[in-house]
Order: structure tokens, then sequence, then C-alpha cells
């Protein structure tokens, strides 16, 4: 069966409520959020037991999950006697307010609140867990910025992020309420392009229509997003500029429209990572960070489309 027209019929029924959230979540990859990577190469996904009982334990923005593959294999390989690194790559205000800070469940099973490290898009994330007492230090390790990603051969003919106030666009992007990409990033760039108000009504939902037929707020945008455009539910929407290389590099039908500086918020992105104190594998947090100050670490984001910390970001730090 054509995995296109599977994905179309899911995505366009949960849409329209005619499909359960679990199933239409499975075929969208939901599950490869949650993997646990072996040291043998092999990749669990969805283990959530996994989050008490790996050797290394991340929760992570996100939009890095296809960095990862690469990256803790890389790690496994230097770091031999790591056998199990559980990582989950979710909205990271998610991760805060509903598995750090509070008891949180996926799938119906417990997730642990203390995994050994923590990363976020927005560094005041790590600051209400120093508040919390939960965390002291980090350090920001790459950057990003945002495109729009457009229908391949970009049959609307979009310019850049003014044409966001077209009429003529069905538009898809991330939620306002979990997707820090929207919420500190995208929602800025409209307010500054004076488009916040007809993109989004001043809606603030979560897989829902902001405005009928006109912008949908995603659930997991960097999921959804490239559904609803490849399969012709929507003409245009806001990701990291890493989210269109990647879907070209899988070979998707889709392309970007750069969004100039300083709307792209360039110098704004910074992903902040920190150890938790009572994550459980201490030693193998701080031997995770010390990895991702290294070159390889970083081409290894470079060869996404991430733009590289600087040595002094790179440094740990008090936050």
């Amino acid at each position: 069966m054509n995995m296109k027209i599977v994905a179309f019929s899911l995505v366009s029924a949960l849409s329209l409520g005619q499909v359960s959230p679990a199933l239409a979540a499975k075929d969208a990859g939901l599950q490869h959020d949650y993997r646990t990577f072996h040291s043998s190469g092999k990749i669990d996904y969805g283990n959530i037991k996994d989050s008490y009982n790996a050797e290394l334990i991340m929760y992570l923005a996100g939009n890095q999950f296809m960095v990862m593959e690469d990256l803790i294999q890389d790690f496994q390989s230097k770091n031999p006697d790591i056998k199990t690194v559980y990582v989950e790559t979710i909205p990271p205000g998610q991760i805060l307010k509903k598995q750090l800070l509070k008891q949180g469940q996926i799938n119906g099973q417990n997730t642990s609140m203390n995994p050994d490290l923590f990363a976020s898009v927005n560094i005041n994330h790590l600051k209400k867990l120093k508040k919390k007492g939960i965390m002291k230090k980090h350090m920001v390790y790459t950057h990003n910025k945002l495109e729009l990603m457009v229908a391949e051969g970009n049959p609307k003919h979009i310019k850049g992020p003014e044409d966001l106030g077209r009429d003529d666009l069905v538009q898809s992007h991330p939620n306002p309420l979990t997707e820090g990409i929207f919420k500190f990033y995208g929602s800025e760039m409209l307010k500054d392009l004076g488009l916040y108000q007809k993109v989004t009504a001043g809606k603030k939902c979560k897989s829902c229509w902001a405005v009928p037929g006109k912008t949908w707020f995603t659930s997991r945008h960097h999921r959804e997003t490239p559904y609803r455009i490849e399969n012709g539910q929507a003409d245009v929407g806001i990701v990291w500029t890493t989210e269109v290389a990647y879907a070209k590099r899988e070979g998707r039908p889709v392309d970007g429209v750069k969004i100039p500086a300083p709307y792209n918020k360039q110098d704004k992105v910074g992903y902040a990572i920190g150890p938790l104190l009572k994550g459980p594998n201490q030693k193998n947090a701080l031997r995770f960070l010390d990895y991702l100050a290294t070159p390889a670490a970083q081409s290894i984001y470079a060869s996404y489309g991430f733009v590289p910390a600087s040595p002094q970001e790179l440094k740990i730090k008090p936050l």
C-alpha cells in the first residue's frame, strides 16, 4: 500500500476528528520520538520504561530528532561502556510542564521525572528548573533559524514571510502551547510583520484550526507540517531550516523559502542543555556534555543544517 496515501488519509481524518489521535500518531511516526539506542547499533522505539533504566537518559527539544541516530551512535562508539541511551525528542515546553515538574505519562505509562539531561530552545525553561532546585549548570551547543516549508517547486510562488498575509494560502504552523518554535519565535516574527492577528486570529490551541480552513496549529509540527504540505492539505508552514533540509534529504516533495534576518530569529535561537541534579547517571551526563563540545558532534549537527555554537558557548557555566 502507498504509505503517502495512508498518511494523507490518517492526517485528513484526524483533522476531521474521524481517527483516534493514538492511531494517527502511530502512523505519523510519533513513536520514533522515544528511542533507546544500544551500543550494538540496535534502536528500540517507544520503550518508555527505559526512561528509568537506561545508562544515559535525555529529554531534548524535538526539532533535533533527525540528528539523534548519527549523534548517539557516534557518542557510543567513543563511549562503548554506555550501552543504552534513552532519548526523547518532543516539544520542550511539554517536557518541562508535563514530565519534569509533575508526573507525566506517555502511552499510558509513567515516565521518569529525573532524566540526566534536559535541552530546550528557550533558556528560560532551564532557569525555571534552577528556581525549583533541579538544575544549576548549562551550556549552549547549537543554533537554528526559521524557514518556510512549501510544496516542491513552490507552486504558490511564495517569496517570503510577508506572503503569510495572503488570503489564498492554507497554512500549517506549530501550536503556541507546547511548540517553542512558534511560542517564542514564530509568533514574534508574525508580530514583527504585523501579521499575527490575521494568521492566528489570536487563538492559542493545539491540533486545531486557529482560522477555520486557513491556519492549522499542529500537535507535533516537524511531523505534521510536511505531511500536510506534501498531501495538499497546506501550502506553507513555519519550520526550522533544519527540517526543510532533512525532508529534502529524505526525498520528500517539499522545498524551502528562506526567511531573511532578523525575521528568521537566527540571533536569538540557541539550544541550551543542562544536567538535572537528581539524574541517575550524572557522570555519563557530563561525558555527553563534553562530547557535544567536540568537533565531531558539532560537525554532525552542522551536516543537518544547524549553526555551530561558539567555543565560549560550549563551556559549561552556571545558569
